[in-house]
């Protein structure tokens, strides 16, 4: 799989991508935990990578892009084109990204499911889940979402229990 980097437009303007986007090349898993930094429109990928790791899980609302990425990343090292190739345009109202809240939600799906493939990355996921679910409990704890706030705190003492 190869991937290329791309322009952001907003609002008819180019806009000077976050660094937390920035692309990287080879072995990407640990760059790609945060959030997606790939766009499926700037990739390239073989057949037969698609049959080894899986195809887009469709199940999941949003964030399916995020991990089928986190899938190939755990299994080969991915090539970057560090030329800008694609043109993404944002601030949409019907984007999926403003269409939901909490977006990490989605991600921790994503690295819950990595757990049970991928033993020699644990401690990077479970860091990462760490980190999710403790913003996610934040936000729970700020919008007095009682059932949310029992479940991030319950997903973090399991956590905390298997290390």
């Amino acid at each position: 799989m190869s991937y290329t980097d791309e322009k952001w437009i907003r609002d008819a303007k180019e806009v000077k991508l976050p660094k937390k986007y920035a692309k990287y090349g080879g072995n990407i898993f640990k760059e790609c935990l945060s959030h997606c930094i790939i766009a499926p429109s700037a990739t390239i990928i073989h057949i037969d990578l698609l049959q080894r790791v899986g195809l887009f899980d469709e199940s999941l609302e949003v964030c399916e892009d995020y991990d089928l990425w986190l899938r190939v990343a755990l299994k080969s090292e991915i090539g970057l084109i560090d030329k800008k190739l694609i043109t993404k345009y944002g601030g949409d109202a019907d984007q999926l990204s403003m269409k939901f809240w909490g977006m990490d939600r989605f991600r921790v799906k994503a690295l819950e499911k990595l757990l049970d493939i991928s033993e020699s990355k644990n401690a990077l996921i479970k860091n990462m889940l760490i980190e999710k679910y403790s913003l996610l409990l934040k936000g729970a704890k700020k919008h007095d979402k009682i059932q949310d706030i029992y479940e991030y705190e319950k997903r973090l003492r399991e956590l905390d229990e298997f290390n």
